[in-house]
């Protein structure tokens, strides 16, 4: 196992979900729950579940895909979330 690639997503995730929606849904589920402890393996089910899903799909556009396209399209799309964030819809 390349021990420094695990260290890095460790910390890359972590760091991302820190405030994150997912984390805050836990929260509110997990101060109301009568069973914290189903909330917190159904948590982390979940985040293994989408992360296994976002590795495969990865892994599978790589093969097609030149790694730097790849890291040009993850970063016009953190742009555009970014973004959208500074400038929401007037709408909402």
């Amino acid at each position: 196992m390349d021990w420094q690639l695990f260290g890095l997503s460790f910390i890359t995730v972590f760091l991302a979900e820190i405030g994150d929606k997912s984390q805050l849904a836990a929260i509110a589920l997990g101060g109301s729950a009568k069973s914290p402890r189903a909330v917190f393996f159904g948590s982390v089910t979940a985040l293994i579940l989408a992360s296994f899903l976002g590795v495969l799909a990865g892994g599978s556009l790589a093969q097609f895909l030149p790694t730097k396209l790849l890291k040009a399209l993850a970063a016009l799309g953190f742009t555009i979330m970014a973004l959208r964030l500074l400038w929401p819809n007037q709408e909402d």
